[in-house]
């Protein structure tokens, strides 16, 4: 495989967690492409919470990679902290090079005063997105999603958000099979849709007897049977009604649409790891026919199964 080059542009102020999950996710392992720098100004970086890092490049790794990504940092202050001009000239020129540029978080904020966001849809960290409509206005901000793709500009939402967006992006890279291989690793979801809300007011609980994340599972491990919303209540024991309350507050989402994106996800591994006919395919992953299978990967992925599967069988 060609090496694919990730900086990850490291600005005063930022966030340890938003700069922890790229580094994990585009860590350099044997089975990926990619070859990661951590970046800066300087040879060290001082955090939001006071340590000190070392950065590996510079501004000459930020020009010369494939994709850049700008982790969370603290621009949210009074007057709104603008990075340095040499910052936003590498960030612009990455992008008159047609690579990839990418921001965790707050990140966005230092797209947007490149003016790589004019124009385009973009998030960021709930608290903040008032804030960065406020201040720049050619940009249209989406407040309740996990993440926007506009092509090769990504903004992900708050903090954990980024490790979605990021395991998007190995999903378009290389697949569904080696996106849910590193969220194994993480243990992380493999697959949340972008669209899903950011912030959910009530806590998702993971155990206990409010949490459905049992019946998710079990869900997960019969995706090619009927389960309507019906069966999904009854394994849970609860009511239709109760379940779609419970289910909306736990995920951001409805049960149909997290199945949905369940099937997808397991027709993409199946397309990359078996022979299995499409036909057969939709049937393994609950969407029935091939004709429906075709439907759905058209509207979410625009492709067709078959091309899928030219582009990421080796």
């Amino acid at each position: 495989m060609r090496p694919h080059r990730v900086a990850i542009l490291a600005l005063d102020g930022v966030t340890p967690l938003d700069l922890a999950i790229p580094a994990q996710i585009f860590n350099t392992r044997p089975e990926t492409p990619y070859e990661m720098t951590v970046c800066g100004l300087g040879s060290t970086v001082t955090t939001s919470t006071g340590f000190s890092l070392v950065t590996e490049g510079g501004m000459d790794h930020v020009r010369a990679a494939d994709t850049v990504i700008v982790p969370g940092y603290e621009p949210g202050r009074e007057p709104l902290v603008r990075p340095s001009q040499e910052v936003l000239d590498a960030l612009v020129q990455t992008r008159e090079r047609g690579r990839r540029v990418v921001s965790i978080c707050t990140g966005a904020f230092a797209l947007a005063e490149a003016g790589i966001l004019d124009g385009l849809h973009a998030t960021t960290h709930w608290l903040h997105t008032g804030e960065l409509e406020r201040n720049f206005p050619s940009v249209t901000v989406d407040r309740d999603v996990l993440y926007v793709d506009e092509g090769d500009v990504l903004t992900s939402a708050g903090v954990c958000c980024g490790i979605d967006l990021c395991l998007h992006l190995v999903r378009r890279d290389l697949g569904a099979t080696a996106a849910n291989r590193i969220a194994r690793g993480l243990v992380a979801p493999p697959h949340r849709d972008g669209g899903q809300a950011q912030y959910i007011p009530a806590p998702v609980t993971e155990a206990g007897e409010a949490s459905l994340s049992e019946t998710r599972s079990w869900a997960l491990h019969h995706l090619d049977e009927p389960l309507t919303l019906r069966v999904l209540a009854r394994h849970s024991g609860v009511s239709p009604r109760t379940f779609m309350r419970r289910f909306a507050m736990e995920t951001g989402t409805t049960p149909l649409q997290w199945l949905l994106g369940a099937r997808l996800g397991k027709a993409r591994e199946l397309l990359e790891t078996t022979d299995h006919s499409v036909e057969q395919v939709a049937r393994e992953c609950g969407l029935g026919t091939a004709a429906n299978l075709r439907l759905h990967f058209r509207r979410t992925l625009g492709t067709t199964p078959s091309a899928y599967r030219r582009t990421f069988t080796r």
